[in-house]
């Protein structure tokens, strides 16, 4: 029989948040692979729980080297318990190479639901959480951060992101530039924490007060960009989706009709832009 893979969520904060089965799998796990092992043991004394497996290191940079020794361990029969130093494991932490290769072995994964710094942040944010998506950590170099937030400037979806307290002001700044300033955002900080704060406002507001240092573990929870109203296409766009619509089978009345509907402009300049195109040179 193989063993089972059980990712454990670990306190993002408050100790007392652990829940219960959290302690059961420490003390019975055949192997614990721990993010930091100095930091399992602080645990592991705050929950009253001595592990009675073996206790291994697995972290961002043995994760690679380390997995296939752990998967062995499943495939022979292990119970593998996985923590890291704060929430679920996998969310940009290490495990998601783990069960990758748990998966392929099929070997059975399940997972001890903990506290979650994402969800935390977005409940407390006071922003829409209806549809949300998690970004991570932006890149730490300008041009690459710049170009990631391009790539997410029209999300209707709220955004998450974790960010180093260090590079904060900069990565709000950023996002002011490619977002907007007035854009509604919540910097969470120390979540669960005796210092815990939510600062709520805009982003170019956020980059001016983060811009005079901040401590502590940071989740930043960005709303989606507005609807937009109807796109504005100059002539040869318009002239072009209604060749496309012509190629397709439609009727020119309609296709003009349909075309300008969803520009939000009137029949006639569509019919003008079309009969325009027409008869400049090189048309027939």
């Amino acid at each position: 029989m193989t063993g089972i893979l059980v990712l454990a969520g670990t306190p993002i904060g408050d100790v007392s948040d652990a829940p219960p089965r959290l302690a059961q799998e420490l003390a019975s796990a055949d192997v614990v692979a721990a993010e930091d092992t100095r930091r399992l043991r602080r645990l592991t004394q705050a929950l009253g729980v001595q592990p009675t497996g073996r206790v291994v290191s697995y972290f961002e940079g043995n994760e690679s080297a380390r997995t296939p020794e752990l998967v062995e361990a499943l495939v022979g029969g292990a119970r593998v318990l996985l923590v890291t130093d704060a929430g679920m494991p996998s969310v940009s932490d290490p495990g998601y190479r783990l069960v990758a290769a748990a998966v392929e072995r099929d070997v059975r994964v399940t997972a001890v639901p903990g506290p979650s710094a994402v969800l935390t942040a977005l409940a407390l944010s006071g922003l829409p959480v209806d549809r949300f998506c998690f970004e991570g950590f932006p890149p730490r170099k300008a041009g690459e951060r710049l170009a990631r937030l391009r790539e997410v400037a029209d999300e209707r979806r709220t955004l998450v992101y974790f960010e180093a307290p260090h590079r904060l002001d900069d990565t709000l700044a950023a996002m002011a530039e490619v977002f907007g300033s007035d854009r509604r955002a919540a910097v969470c900080r120390e979540l669960t924490k005796t210092y815990e704060e939510v600062r709520r406002g805009g982003l170019g507001e956020l980059a001016e007060w983060a811009a005079e240092g901040v401590r502590g573990e940071i989740t930043v929870v960005v709303e989606g960009a507005p609807e937009r109203g109807p796109e504005a296409l100059d002539a040869a766009e318009l002239v072009r989706r209604v060749r496309v619509r012509e190629e397709a089978g439609e009727r020119r009345k309609e296709a003009i009709a349909a075309v300008a509907s969803a520009a939000g402009v009137p029949k006639r300049e569509v019919f003008d832009a079309v009969v325009a195109a027409k008869h400049a040179p090189g048309e027939g």
